[in-house]
């Protein structure tokens, strides 16, 4: 298998992603970690996630992947808590502490399973119902489920400067991806000044802003 190939014979890390989606999230923490990796784009609107030889890098055929020596990875969470066990130098989350770092698995688990499965049944409604009427409704339903979500994060959640008050942690990369998808899911932002002090104060980190560079989302 092609999968099962790269992971054997790779010296540098592969990372596959799309601009603008999820997998923004993996992409700054490596480059805060300073990591050594190769980054390749699946451009998902054409449908590379879908071809055979990306589906034999990732069977889920979505974005981040990432090809390491030991195997490849995929999932947000899972990633993101491999990179920062694999650079504790860079101290993006409390790896020694093992209440603090559920505390952080706790909190992207929650972006994962619900705030992202919100915001996708607005364009990606597909994958739960085949009926325009339904997809319409899924559609129309996610300013409020994502206001829901957001509110949760903004008034209990994100308890600090950082989500996890003073100490930054992978946890920011992956809320401020998300959060960059608000205007367009139709979340009025002035409920949520926290969240947006919070997404500012992300894309003023010098990192982000060159991985927003690299994805041509300056």
């Amino acid at each position: 298998m092609l999968a099962r190939h790269l992971a054997e014979t790779v010296l540098v890390m592969i990372f596959y992603y799309s601009p603008g989606a999820c997998s923004l999230a993996a992409h700054i923490a490596l480059h805060q970690a300073g990591a050594k990796f190769e980054s390749r784009k699946v451009n998902l609107y054409r449908g590379e996630q879908t071809t055979a030889e990306y589906l034999a890098v990732n069977a889920k055929g979505r974005v981040p992947a990432l090809v390491t020596e030991q195997g490849i990875l995929t999932e947000n969470s899972a990633i993101l808590a491999f990179i920062s066990q694999l650079f504790p130098e860079a101290d993006l989350a409390p790896i020694n502490d093992p209440f603090a770092f559920a505390q952080v698995q706790e909190f992207n688990c929650y972006l994962a399973s619900t705030v992202h499965v919100a915001h996708a049944h607005g364009p990606r409604g597909y994958r739960w119902a085949d009926t325009p009427a339904a997809l319409v409704a899924m559609k129309e339903k996610v300013p409020q489920t994502m206001t829901a979500a957001f509110r949760l994060i903004e008034d209990e959640l994100l308890t600090g400067p950082w989500v996890m008050g003073e100490k930054y942690s992978i946890c920011d990369i992956y809320l401020y991806t998300l959060s960059r998808w608000l205007e367009d899911d139709g979340v009025d932002t002035t409920l949520l000044p926290r969240v947006i002090e919070h997404r500012n104060r992300m894309q003023a980190l010098a990192q982000v802003a060159e991985v927003l560079q690299l994805e041509g989302l300056a």
